[in-house]
């Protein structure tokens, strides 16, 4: 397996996301060794959430997978970029496509484009 370097940021990695054709960044994730060898093995991104401490695989809930087609390692083996096939068109859970939906203007976020899905649907429970 390739080698990362999970040390410098605690057992960690960061995961910038991107989509494979455009190259716009969908989102930033982290990858522990764990959720790294599953990413690897199954061609579908698996991280690792700080919030729940837990194994996450993107789309387990949502459908909204994300199919790997590249991924890059950075020069100090610390980083990812992880090129994607997002289904279901949108990374982020707020239903936007990108999670870098907001962007400061006149020290306010302003939303840029529309939801591509209603969260509150998508995320019933059950």
């Amino acid at each position: 397996m390739i080698k990362l370097d999970f040390e410098k940021l605690g057992g960690l990695v960061p995961a910038v996301v991107q989509d494979y054709k455009t190259g716009e960044v969908l989102m930033l994730g982290f990858l522990s060794p764990e959720s790294w060898e599953r990413t690897l093995n199954e061609g579908e991104v698996v991280y690792f959430s700080r919030s729940r401490n837990k194994l996450w695989k993107k789309g387990e809930t949502s459908g909204h997978v994300q199919k790997i087609k590249d991924i890059y390692v950075d020069c100090d083996d610390d980083t990812v970029l992880i090129k994607v096939e997002q289904v279901g068109g949108a990374a982020c859970h707020t239903g936007y496509r990108s999670c870098f939906y907001r962007r400061v203007s006149d020290g306010q976020l302003v939303k840029e484009g529309e939801p591509v899905f209603d969260p509150d649907e998508v995320y019933k429970k059950k």
